[in-house]
């Protein structure tokens, strides 16, 4: 089956193409209480990830304007449709959808990062130990 958005990358990946490419940007598509009391990717020289819910807690219902809400933010940050759009979640999962919506919205380079910011639970059932961002010891950061 052929995917519909540019590719998956590992979040390792993911921190070498933005620090290659300046004008990439990283899109954190978890809920805002994510953000703020699970932490946030942290990226080098002054640079910020984008903030755009794909779901809003509690109800957890997609936002029907998700695309274009994040395509404001991205021409804000001067990116454009061929801009590398790495988009992040949890694990993996939303940050597919969103990067489809986001392709299907006309942006022609949009990747998931695999295990997003805290991967699966482990054996203990505790996440951001096993894969994803945190566990891959990227820089994060709490409010």
């Amino acid at each position: 089956m052929s995917k519909t958005y540019a590719g998956d990358v590992s979040p390792e990946e993911c921190w070498a193409a933005l620090a290659s490419d300046p004008r990439a940007l990283l899109v954190d598509v978890r809920t805002a209480a994510e953000w703020t009391y699970v932490g946030f990717p942290v990226l080098d020289g002054g640079r910020r990830p984008l903030f755009q819910e794909w779901q809003s807690f509690p109800t957890m219902a997609v936002d029907p304007g998700f695309s274009e809400k994040l395509s404001a933010q991205i021409e804000e940050a001067g990116g454009s449709r061929e801009t590398a759009v790495f988009l992040l979640c949890r694990s993996g999962v939303r940050s597919i959808a969103g990067a489809e919506a986001l392709t299907a919205a006309g942006f022609a380079r949009c990747f998931n990062v695999l295990d997003g910011f805290e991967g699966p639970p482990d054996a203990e059932g505790h996440r951001g130990r096993a894969a994803g961002w945190k566990a891959e010891g990227l820089p994060w950061g709490q409010r």
